[in-house]
């Protein structure tokens, strides 16, 4: 369900298994605050990336209840799965087709996106050559032209080089900072609950632990 909520997600007792029987969420249930960064963290199969698509509107459950605040951003584990156009501002365009914007406000949105993840000047760069971090940059540089209010972040950095993984986690966090956005972000690595504000532990398919991100890290660590 995706009725209006006063949270900017809401998650209540989800069950999803998939058509073979294999269950995957087991009375899965958490909350996100509007504005704020939370991370999902948990083994690989304890249900971390079905959750996000299910939030994301690609996967539905066979029971339990959600609300997530619209207009949604998704920004999946790899951006060649999600870069359709030739260059950078074409493709920050391309998601702007069904608003039926004037030319000068998509051109305004894309230069505001562009701008806000620091790529401006390679609005005209054909996307093959970029690097993976960059590309990261432009899916989520469609969301913000899209004025999205939530970003769903599927292990975004899990391509990318140890710099580049650190340069996008501090991105969005200032995005989420200076533009009031709400993001939940899947990981696995404990170094990027450092800029968070809060963290989700997942196990078996439920949230297992919650909260400080620094006591979820060293939990994690001992």
């Amino acid at each position: 369900m995706t009725a209006k909520d006063s949270k900017a997600i809401r998650v209540s007792n989800l069950q999803f298994q998939w058509p073979s029987g294999q269950s995957v969420l087991r009375g899965c249930s958490l909350t996100v605050q509007p504005g704020e960064f939370c991370m999902l963290l948990g083994n690989n199969g304890s249900g971390k990336s079905t959750l996000l698509k299910i939030l994301g509107g690609l996967l539905q459950p066979q029971a339990g209840e959600w609300s997530i605040e619209k207009p949604v951003g998704f920004v999946f584990q790899n951006p060649d799965h999600q870069l359709v156009m030739p260059t950078v501002g074409a493709d920050v365009a391309f998601g702007l087709v069904d608003e039926h914007l004037p030319l000068a406000e998509i051109r305004h949105r894309v230069d505001d996106a562009l701008a806000a993840i620091n790529l401006l000047d390679l609005k005209r760069r054909p996307i093959y050559a970029l690097s993976g971090g960059q590309k990261q940059r432009v899916a989520i540089a469609g969301a913000i032209a899209r004025h999205c209010h939530v970003l769903l972040l599927d292990e975004p950095t899990a391509l990318l080089d140890p710099d580049s993984q650190i340069d996008l986690v501090k991105r969005v966090r200032d995005l989420v900072k200076e533009r009031g956005l709400t993001a939940l972000w899947v990981t696995h690595r404990l170094v990027e609950l450092d800029y968070c504000d809060r963290a989700f532990l997942l196990e078996a398919g439920h949230v297992l632990d919650e909260g400080d991100p620094n006591r979820l890290k060293h939990r994690l660590q001992n």
